[in-house]
């Protein structure tokens, strides 16, 4: 049943980055009929950013208050509400591309729980030793979503125009939410289709001792804020996340258009070579889900969950600076999809760690280290282009390496055997 569970997971995070990867596929049509350029365009891709990080907190405590189950519909509700009123913002009006940010923090703010609430979900219904191969198939969600948006939304653009690829987003999201919704439940002591086998396990695995805890709709214990925010594991896997944010936001908002602009693509050749990126996260994420688990099990939890998101960043690193400097552009999307799929080898070890940290706190510390990510992200938005009109498109993607080689060293400080409590 867990797996089950976990693969709608996939599914609402396929969606979610299907949601918030659409408007750079759009990026190029929004700013013809807004009539923006690149660098207030970088303006829009980072207010939803903003939106999603400022959010993070906020989202937490409500995940503790109320649970994954009905936080997660509701927002997922509602980011298509945002999703909608993005497409319906008139170009025409005065004030309009401020508009169009406002949405866009909005949506932001509605998406920001996603992850959290899959963390918290999974720190509930899976083993300690499961949790990297949970979280690595939540994540495959992250380039599977943008790896579908680009032939799907270019599709749907070329078809029926921008506006409509953003009806389909909103449409696809409620959907998957009343699924959600009728299907999951916070914790598999509530579920009516669990087996006692699969519950034992789970139990029994779990690392909690079989202690009884407070679920959404109870009095949960209060947040030990101090504790967190003091945790060096906490500040070091925000260093480093906010690192893997700024690098991953660089294909998330920027690939697409650089491959139009840059290497002198058309729409229909950005729109596949583009996917590359994102297929190579798939493969990543599931992979290092997986090897995270395996080598925790079989050398220890150090190199399991530490050494290996460490070499993953540093690999990366060099990945970045060869390929931004490849003459065609078939040589550098390839160089530069294999840094993203080897940055995305990093991404489960975050939320493991995290929850084997933070317990039943799980959402709460999850959501703080997932806020350092978003704010990397919202920086590589805006200041991408600026690096790319000053110094050219080899130093963005420098920049982008000096922060993998930071966001590597950073992970030599984390314990994995830490606990908040």
């Amino acid at each position: 049943m867990r797996y089950l569970l976990v693969l709608w997971l996939l599914v609402l995070s396929t969606i979610a980055f299907l949601d918030r990867t659409n408007i750079s596929i759009a990026g190029v049509e929004i700013g013809k009929e807004f009539g923006v350029d690149n660098t207030h365009l970088g303006w829009v891709f980072s207010a939803f950013l903003v939106g999603y990080a400022s959010f993070q907190l906020p989202g937490g405590v409500l995940l503790r208050r109320f649970g994954p189950r009905r936080v997660l519909t509701f927002f997922v509700l509602l980011w298509g509400v945002f999703t909608i009123l993005t497409a319906l913002v008139p170009p025409g009006m005065r004030g309009s591309l401020w508009m169009l940010i406002l949405v866009r923090i909005a949506l932001g703010a509605s998406s920001s729980v996603m992850y959290p609430s899959a963390n918290q979900f999974i720190e509930r219904w899976f083993p300690t030793h499961e949790r990297g191969k949970a979280n690595g198939i939540v994540f495959a969600g992250v380039g599977l979503g943008s790896a579908l948006a680009g032939p799907l939304i270019t599709a749907i653009i070329l078809l029926y125009g921008w506006h409509d690829a953003f009806w389909f987003c909103a449409a696809a999201g409620t959907l998957a939410a009343a699924v959600w919704f009728v299907v999951a439940r916070d914790a598999p002591e509530q579920h009516p289709w669990i087996s006692n086998e699969e519950l034992a396990t789970i139990a029994s695995g779990r690392g909690d001792g079989g202690r009884k805890r407070s679920v959404g709709g109870t009095t949960p214990a209060s947040v030990p804020w101090m504790r967190i925010f003091a945790s060096k594991e906490v500040l070091a896997l925000m260093t480093s996340y906010f690192t893997f944010g700024y690098i991953g936001w660089i294909f998330f908002s920027w690939f697409y258009i650089y491959l139009a602009q840059v290497r002198g693509l058309s729409l229909k050749t950005s729109a596949v070579y583009s996917v590359f990126p994102f297929v190579a996260m798939t493969v990543g994420s599931l992979a290092g889900g997986v090897a995270s688990d395996w080598l925790a099990r079989a050398w220890s939890a150090r190199v399991g969950r530490c050494y290996l998101p460490a070499f993953a960043l540093l690999m990366t690193a060099i990945l970045l600076l060869v390929g931004s400097r490849a003459q065609s552009a078939v040589s550098a999307t390839a160089v530069l999809a294999c840094g993203a799929g080897s940055l995305y080898l990093s991404q489960s070890c975050f939320w493991s760690v995290t929850a084997d940290f933070a317990g039943e706190f799980s959402g709460v510390v999850s959501s703080t280290v997932n806020m350092s990510c978003q704010v990397g992200a919202a920086v590589t938005a805006s200041l991408t282009p600026l690096l790319a009109a000053w110094f050219g498109w080899e130093a963005s993607f420098l920049a982008a390496t000096l922060l993998a080689l930071l966001g590597a060293t950073a992970w030599m400080v984390v314990n994995p055997r830490a606990r908040l409590g």
